[in-house]
Parts: C-alpha cells; structure tokens; sequence
C-alpha cells in the first residue's frame, strides 16, 4: 500500500517515471512487474494497493472493484462547502455522462444511468472566513467514475477545490489550458480538491486485510475548525 499525494497521477505520462505513480513503483521494485490494484484521480490523495504481479493484481482488483462474491469496504475523507446534516445519510443517484458539458470526461446525475450510492457521515462541522463548511466520511457503495465528487455536489455540498464538480467547471478547463487565475485559485480555496481515500478494509485469501493512510498536511490545516 501507498499513500499517493495528491497532484501525482496514476498512469504512465510522456514525463518520465518519476512524473507518474505506476513510474515510481516500478523504479523502486527494479522491474516492470509492479502493478497498481486501485487507481485515484490525479488530485484525489490517499490509498493505492500495489501488487508485485498480474496474477495478485487481478485478483485483488475484482474484490477491491466489488466483482465477485469479495466484498470491499472504502472510506474516504472530503472537506465539503456547508454544514451536512448530523445523521448519517444515503445518496442514492444513478450517473451517466453530462451531455450538456463542454468537458468530455464529465459525468452527471441522470434518470437513465448507472446505479449509483454513496453513504455520508458527518465528522464535524466548521467555519473558515466566516464560511460553513463540513468534515465527512463518505463511504461509496457502487464503483462509478467520479461518484463521490458528483453526488456530494448533487445534494448540494460540493467538495472544496473541485474544478470540475464546483460552481464553475470552466475552472477545470482552464487548469488544463494552464489558464488558471489567482482569482480562480482564490474561490477554489485549497491547491488540490479536498478528497482523500482514508481507509480500505477487505477479506482476501481467509484474511482480514486492513490499510489506512492519513491525509495530507493542506487538507489537515484547512479542515481544523476555527469555529465549532
């Protein structure tokens, strides 16, 4: 297991290896074998597993994926604009592609997605610049791309930092064009989107398996209340 900063992606890039997750791993193990079992969004920080082979890697990547009779628990930490309510809550949404959006990668709330749950439970509440915000375990039930960034913006608590799922997602279109201002910079709040993979907890080969990984230290400075 590593715990992948947030800004690093997963993925190979034409930068060298040292650019990407998957490069370092396999810098470090002195080989190409390394494999990852989980992937994060580049600015998502927190829990990778790695394998030292396919065979491994594909097997713990169907129970981690929630394939086969395996079950996986995931729990992750956001720091979210408002104060969520205090009881722990179910977003059931069901996602597909934004076919309004300019950005391609983009996904939505729509009738006619992919099932998709989302469980939410408050940490504590907080104000900062005399903003609310909210500390929350999320915990996601089904496995869709970007499913915790849109529904916790769905039921109206957008994490803070998010250029694609917060109140205006040409700031992630102007990130990519290395258009981004200060004044962007400012509304955002934090560098990287506050979503951090904090725990994973599975059964594997008769053996309770368990990771953590604790955030980093942007996402712990800004979720310390100033204010209950």
């Amino acid at each position: 297991m590593v715990n992948k900063p947030a800004g690093l992606v997963c993925h190979p890039t034409k930068d060298g290896p040292l650019s990407s997750l998957i490069g370092r791993v396999r810098l470090h193990l002195g080989d190409t074998e390394g494999r990852l079992v989980n992937r994060l969004d580049r600015e998502t920080s927190g829990i990778v597993l790695i394998a030292k082979g396919a065979v491994v890697a594909a097997e713990l990547g169907r129970l981690v994926s929630g394939v086969g009779s395996g079950v996986a628990h995931k729990s992750y930490w956001a720091i979210v604009e408002g104060h969520v309510p205090a009881t722990e809550w179910l977003i059931d949404a069901p996602l597909g592609k934004d076919a309004n959006s300019p950005v391609a990668i983009k996904d939505c709330v729509r009738a006619d997605g992919a099932v998709a749950q989302t469980r939410v439970c408050l940490i504590r509440t907080f104000v900062r610049d005399e903003a609310p915000f909210s500390l929350v375990d999320v915990s996601p039930l089904t496995g869709r791309k970007h499913q915790i960034r849109i529904h916790l913006a769905h039921a109206g608590y957008p994490i803070v930092g998010d250029k694609l799922y917060g109140a205006d997602e040409q700031r992630y279109l102007r990130l990519v064009e290395g258009r981004l201002a200060a004044e962007d910079r400012r509304a955002l709040r934090m560098t990287f989107h506050a979503l951090h993979a904090r725990a994973l907890a599975f059964e594997w080969r008769s053996q309770s398996w368990r990771f953590a990984a604790d955030a980093g230290e942007e996402f712990l400075a800004f979720s310390a209340p100033l204010h209950s």
